[in-house]
This record gives structure tokens, C-alpha cells and sequence, in this order.
């Protein structure tokens, strides 16, 4: 078998793993019934660690896959790799094990973004360093017993700085008003002393967190490019879209996450407008030029991939909005946010077959003159 074939469906089975068993557990967690057995001890730790498998070893898996390929060297597959395997072992019951293959993987993670640092300085390739610290440091609180108000703000500040990073590694080009960098730096720097404070004082450093994730989202909606795409057509368009709505959701978080830390019922709206509102719809509008780059897999884009995304938006305002009265509906939300996932990843495939029975399977490589 290629080697790279062999490695490929290794990280390809972890990642399905732990998303699949991550929205299984994130499923039961608000009472839904699965077709499967409820009692089947894994289904169980999926809803335990609902969070790890979904940001540690689904989307730390996917990014670290993306900065490999980027990297261009063997070390640089520790991470996926590690993050893929603490996935599994979460849902094998080896707990200790998981949080030490998590603490390794962001351990080779940073190494490899203060390389690229080195390789490539720049405002945005300091701000990757600093969300694989963010990554790292909720691992290590994960692995010696810290509790999930503790670990999540620093699982969320690596996904939040980290597109911040690659949002103003596309806007670099733009004229943008002289203090536009300073200030998203010192919001994002907020951002992880909230992330910080919310170990010793969790009042003042949840509604800090809070206010830092509100002042991105105002930055993000200020100067970046999709203000300017979203007047495009086809897929700048679709991606814009994704992404300006995505702000949206990110200001929402920042809100329900100061209200959270306040005293208010707001923390399942904190957690899903970031989880669902915000990162998800990154993934959906960066996915057609990801995919192809990371896994040499073409899409065929086409307006039907607006569908997962009205889905998901759709179903996440009943969540939040009726569901904040109502568990039914609250659970009738999340259900619905699952087939939202769900007929996203069947648009990209469909999307990659289409592509290929109209070019035929040639690889991307071939099309370059």
C-alpha cells in the first residue's frame, strides 16, 4: 500500500472517529435518542467528553493535518497523529492516556509554529505560536484534573486565535487604518488573560473573556476581506457569507459567555454560538479551498452548499432561542445542528465526485501550466 495512502486513512478513521462519537455524545447530552445501544460504554464517554473529542480530537487533528502539509516535514505528523490516537483513547476509556497524547500533540504543535515563525515572520505566523500556547496550556490543565471552566476557555482561545490568524494572514494585503493590527492584538491578548483570570476568578475572567471575543468579532466585521467578497459572485461569495455570519455568532458567544460567568443560564448558548455558530461555519467556508490544498480533493462548487449552511444557522437560533425556554427545544435543535454536519459533509462529497466525473481524475497538480 502508498504509504501516504496508509497515513491518509489513518488520520482520515481517527477524525471520523471523533467527530461521529463526539456529535453522538453531544446528542445525548440533551437527551437524544440514537439508534444505537444507549448504554454501550462508549456512547457514554463520548457525552462525558463531548468537548475534548470535538476540539482536541477532531478539530486539533484537522488544523495540525493543515499546518503538516504546510510544513513539508515528517516531524511535523506528530501532531495529527498524537491528537488523532488521544481521540481514540478516549472513547478505549484510557483517560490518562487521551490527555497525555493531547499534551504531546500541542507540545509538537507549538514546535513546529515557532519553526514556521522562524521561516516565515509575520504578524500573523506569531499569532499561530501563540494559539498552539493556548492549545497546549488547556491540554496540560486537562491532564492534571483541572475542571472544564477552567480548560475550555484555552481550548477556545486556540480555535478562535487561530482563524483570527489566518483572517489577517488574507487581509494583509488590504489598506487597513493605521492601529487596525494593534488593536486586534491587544484583543487578543484579552482574550487569553481572560482565559487566564477564569482559573482564579471566574467572574472577572469569564466576562474579560467575553468582551475580548465581542471586540474580534467587531475587528473581524470592521476590516475583513469577505466585506468586500461578499459583493462577489460563486464561491468568494458563499465564503464570505459564511464568514460574516459567522462573526455574527462569535459576538453572540462573547455575550452569552460574559452572561454565563455572571450567574445567567447562558452557557449552552456561550459554548454552541462559538462550537456551532462560529467555528463551524469557518470550517464550511473555508472547506472548498482547504480540501483542495491539504487533500488534493477539488470541489465542484454549486449554490447547493448554501443548504448545510442555512441549516445550521436555522437550527442553532432555536436552540439558543427557544431552547433557552424549553430543553425540547433546545434538544430539537442540537438534532438538528447534527444533520446540519451531517449534509455539509455529504455536499463535499458529492461535491468532489461531481468535480471529478466532470474533469475526470486528474490530479489539481496536472492543471498547472
Amino acid at each position: 500500500m502508498n504509504p501516504r495512502v496508509a497515513i491518509g486513512g489513518t488520520l482520515l478513521a481517527c477524525v471520523a472517529a471523533s467527530l461521529l462519537a463526539g456529535i453522538a455524545g453531544g446528542l445525548l447530552r440533551v437527551g437524544i435518542a440514537l439508534p444505537i445501544a444507549a448504554d454501550a460504554p462508549w456512547l457514554t464517554r463520548a457525552a462525558l467528553s463531548h468537548a475534548a473529542l470535538m476540539m482536541c480530537g477532531f478539530l486539533g487533528t484537522v488544523i495540525s493535518i493543515e499546518r503538516a502539509v504546510a510544513f513539508k516535514h515528517p516531524a511535523a505528523w506528530i501532531t495529527p497523529f498524537a491528537a488523532g490516537a488521544g481521540g481514540l483513547a478516549v472513547l478505549a476509556d484510557a483517560s490518562t492516556l487521551a490527555a497525555l497524547l493531547f499534551v504531546l500533540a500541542a507540545g509538537a504543535f507549538v514546535i513546529v509554529n515557532v519553526l514556521l515563525l522562524r521561516r516565515q515572520p509575520a504578524a500573523h505566523t506569531a499569532l499561530l505560536v501563540a494559539s498552539a500556547v493556548a492549545w497546549l496550556t488547556g491540554n496540560v490543565l486537562l491532564a492534571v484534573g483541572a475542571n472544564s471552566s477552567t480548560v475550555l476557555p484555552w481550548w477556545f482561545a486556540f480555535l478562535v486565535v487561530t482563524i483570527a490568524a489566518e483572517r489577517l494572514e488574507m487581509t494583509r494585503l488590504m489598506r487597513r487604518r493605521p492601529g487596525a493590527q494593534l488593536t486586534l492584538h491587544l484583543v487578543l491578548a484579552a482574550l487569553a488573560w481572560g482565559a487566564a483570570m477564569s482559573a482564579l476568578m471566574p467572574r472577572v475572567g469569564g466576562v474579560l473573556f467575553g468582551a475580548a471575543l465581542c471586540g474580534l468579532a467587531a475587528w473581524l466585521l470592521t476590516f475583513d476581506i469577505a466585506r468586500r467578497t461578499v459583493k462577489a459572485e460563486g464561491l468568494s461569495r458563499y465564503m464570505a457569507v459564511c464568514l460574516l455570519s459567522g462573526y455574527v455568532w462569535l459576538a453572540i458567544g462573547g455575550v452569552a459567555w460574559g452572561a454565563s460567568a455572571l450567574g445567567l443560564p447562558a452557557r449552552d448558548s456561550a459554548l454552541h454560538a462559538l462550537g456551532l455558530g462560529f467555528i463551524v461555519s469557518m470550517i464550511m467556508g473555508h472547506a472548498p479551498v482547504i480540501l483542495p490544498a491539504v487533500a488534493r480533493v477539488k470541489l465542484q462548487f454549486g449554490n447547493f452548499f448554501y443548504l448545510p449552511l442555512v441549516l445550521l444557522h436555522l437550527s442553532l437560533a432555536v436552540r439558543l432561542g427557544a431552547g433557552a425556554m424549553s430543553f425540547q427545544w433546545r434538544a430539537q435543535g442540537a438534532l438538528f445542528n447534527a444533520l446540519a454536519i451531517a449534509l455539509f459533509a455529504a455536499t463535499a462529497v458529492g461535491a468532489a465526485l461531481a468535480w471529478r466525473q466532470r474533469h475526470g481524475p486528474r490530479r489539481i497538480s496536472d492543471e498547472r501550466p
